[in-house]
């Protein structure tokens, strides 16, 4: 029932071809009679749905990975696909919620994180950034330092783009290209994939209101998680708790 996986696993994978077809060398190592190329060097920020996605890819594409994900749970799954986890002392073990995705997190950690990041963005060839916290601004993780740092030709990845993105210099569907590294915001990479996009998409609809209806009737238990967690309106009031919320912010302002 999940689109939001869905559409991250598409995203995910063609993330890692996007900046495979923009980086100015080959994924790969190879030996060749002119010599031996040396593989690119890739850094994957949120390792979620499409941030495992982006490992794969990249190691099947012949990359060397590392990944960093605030939550310390996901560091079996990152070694598991042949990367390595990049470890930061962090003290971050509230950082995911009930339903296994990562919470936002003090200013502070976001700084203390950052500083500690300077030195594994600016060695890497690629950074696919995927930190996203839902319905939050993305937090920054790759500030304009550390683009300045990295080698002329790099390249950055940001799936954060569309709630502002991870990289300080992220613009949400636009190219942006600062001392030689290119920054690339993309905010909907699944439309880009349309036949499996609609194939996966519509699964999770239909295995949704399999769900709700009962002997051709809809039913709307609200004790149940699924019900409770997707339910936005009932009887003509706003129910869901963070919606009920963003939509008091809005009518403050």
């Amino acid at each position: 029932m999940d689109a939001l996986s869905s559409m991250a696993t598409i995203a995910g994978y063609k993330a890692v071809l996007l900046a495979a077809s923009t980086l100015p060398k080959m994924f790969p190592m190879l030996i060749t009679a002119a010599g031996t190329l040396s593989p690119a060097k890739v850094l994957i920020l949120g390792a979620g749905v499409a941030g495992l996605q982006a490992i794969a890819s990249a190691r099947r594409l012949g990359a060397v990975v590392e990944a960093y994900d605030v939550r310390p749970a996901v560091k079996e799954q990152v070694q598991s696909l042949g990367a390595k986890f990049l470890d930061l002392p962090l003290e971050t073990s509230s950082a995911q919620d009930q339903g296994g995705y990562a919470k936002q997190l003090d200013e502070s950690v976001y700084r203390r994180q950052r500083e500690l990041l300077l030195k594994a963005v600016a060695a890497n060839d690629v950074v696919i950034t995927t930190a996203a916290i839902p319905g939050k601004k993305s937090p920054v993780l790759v500030t304009a330092e550390m683009v300045e740092k990295m080698a002329p030709g790099s390249v950055i990845i940001d799936l954060a783009a569309e709630r502002g993105g991870n990289c300080e210099l992220t613009l949400a569907d636009q190219t942006v290209v600062r001392q030689g590294v290119t920054i690339l915001g993309p905010t909907n990479l699944a439309a880009s994939v349309p036949k499996h996009a609609s194939q996966m998409y519509a699964r999770n609809i239909t295995t949704l209101l399999t769900y709700l209806v009962k002997d051709g009737k809809l039913r709307l238990d609200t004790s149940d998680e699924i019900v409770c967690e997707t339910l936005v309106t009932l009887d003509g009031a706003v129910v869901h708790p963070k919606v009920r919320e963003a939509s008091s912010q809005v009518a403050v302002r």
